[in-house]
């Protein structure tokens, strides 16, 4: 009798798990879901995802879905269900339905590490609004043109001398520390010195941890990186409180501009502005120095390219009426090259590896789904773009707008796009500017490139610059 009642809980527990890994593996869906697999219960692909390539190219998780699947295909991925999309057509209409059928959204690991609440961490239309318009205030074209370009040419030439004394550096790092601070300066004012020569060291690493599994246990990436997180946040709370008590403290900066607006926005709360400052911070740390070394490394690689990039510049410069002026906005705008050089260096890098929306209704994807586009499948399609793993800045010649539109979208589309790319590709081409027309560039070491999922340079990328006779 025992025998019976025990093998019949067998039976139904059996009969429990099976059912269950049915459901996993067969979602509900109140339309049509596009072919896939939901991998393992609870940890779906996750692991297949985070596997690293060694290569720019698309990684072997995508490329292989693509492949059995098409450009649109559903996993899961950090427990949550999610449709993947290498479709131009499908992304560019994602980007449309912005605030009508889908929604910004963050992976669990990102909203951990920058402070957000994971269960809703996307902004309202008109909190995104005031926070786009206000990076746009401090970073954006306007005060490119009226200040911030001279100051960034005058800070990369004051770096590019100290490292010329230098027999090697690792230009990541030297880039991260110098773009750091010409944003903490607009974003704190010079009070970020306050905060220790280490304050910039506290977002090292963070995007290798933004697109990971949100382990919080000891020896993992994830876990570090949200002990510098903490420390990082405690030291600009720190600031704001100095800012809210002190009038003479005001140094009319963003973090100004913040506890002013505060007065009057019930969403500015001490939160909110200690997270948004976190996040430029961190963005300025890691994307622009990222693109800027893998620039670096195409340009040694191609004499070619490099040859006519420093023709162009020294042409800018024997055309200059004051040999002394920085550069101009209509000089910067005038760099054809160069912005070939920056767009293709944004094509290959896909710094971000992927851009992420919820479902708030549904479509083809049940509502509640996250929609993860992946802009590299686009940038690096041969269908696309001849001999895609190849740099040729060339190539963006006789590139139309409609291929812009859809398969080339390194800030994103649409009103979500990011508000800091102008920021970003003129303090790209002011670098280049600087360096090839003051000083030789020889690589030392290093260089070799991976995913995991997002870029990394493995072992960093060494060089050497030596002045130009001259100069």
């Amino acid at each position: 009798m025992y025998g019976s009642v025990w093998l019949g809980v067998v039976t139904l527990f059996i009969a429990g798990i099976t059912h269950w890994v049915y459901k996993w593996r067969n979602p509900k869906c109140n339309g049509k879901l596009p072919p896939g697999s939901m991998g393992l219960p609870l940890i779906g692909e996750t692991i297949q995802f985070f596997i690293p390539s060694k290569s720019l190219d698309v990684p072997n998780f995508i490329k292989k879905r693509m492949k059995k699947y098409g450009p649109l295909f559903c996993t899961n991925l950090v427990g949550r269900p999610v449709v993947v999309s290498s479709d131009p057509d499908f992304n560019y209409y994602i980007f449309q339905q912005e605030g009508k059928l889908v929604e910004l959204w963050y992976l669990d690991s990102f909203a951990k590490l920058v402070g957000l609440d994971p269960s809703s961490n996307a902004a309202t239309g008109y909190v995104h609004k005031y926070a786009r318009n206000l990076i746009l205030a401090y970073l954006g074209t306007e005060v490119l043109k009226d200040k911030l370009l001279y100051r960034a040419e005058g800070l990369i030439r004051t770096r590019l001398h100290d490292w010329s004394k230098l027999p090697a550096f690792e230009i990541k790092a030297c880039l991260s520390s110098m773009v750091f601070d010409l944003t903490a300066m607009e974003v704190l004012s010079d009070d970020f010195k306050k905060m220790g020569a280490h304050f910039s060291e506290k977002f090292a690493n963070i995007l290798q941890a933004l697109f990971s599994f949100p382990l919080n246990i000891p020896g993992t990436t994830f876990r570090e990186c949200l002990k510098n997180q903490k420390e990082a946040k405690r030291l600009i709370r720190d600031l704001l409180k100095e800012r809210k008590v002190s009038f003479e403290s005001c140094k009319g900066d963003l973090l100004d501009k913040l506890v002013d607006d505060a007065k009057i926005e019930k969403f500015l709360s001490d939160e909110y502005i200690v997270i948004f400052v976190f996040v430029i911070l961190l963005a300025s740390f890691e994307t622009i120095p990222l693109a800027t070394t893998l620039a670096l490394k195409c340009l040694t690689e191609h004499p070619l390219a490099m040859q006519e990039l420093i023709e162009e510049h020294e042409a800018i410069l024997k055309n200059k009426e004051n040999p002394n002026s920085g550069i101009s906005w209509k000089e910067y705008k005038s760099m054809t090259f160069t912005h070939q050089v920056i767009n293709e260096t944004l094509r290959l890098a896909n710094i971000v590896p992927g851009i992420l929306r919820r479902a708030i209704k549904d479509i083809q994807v049940n509502a509640g789904w996250i929609i993860l586009l992946y802009p590299a499948a686009l940038q690096l399609d041969p269908n696309t773009f001849t001999d895609p793993l190849t740099f040729n800045p060339w190539r963006w010649k006789d590139i139309g707008a409609g291929v812009r539109a859809k398969n080339f979208m390194p800030f994103g589309c649409s009103s979500r796009s990011c508000a800091g790319a102008e920021f970003t590709k003129a303090l790209m081409a002011t670098f280049l500017h600087v360096l090839v027309t003051n000083y030789r560039l020889t690589k030392i070491k290093g260089g070799k490139i991976a995913r995991s999922p997002s870029l990394i340079f493995e072992n960093g990328f060494h060089i050497n610059i030596s002045k130009k006779h001259g100069c």
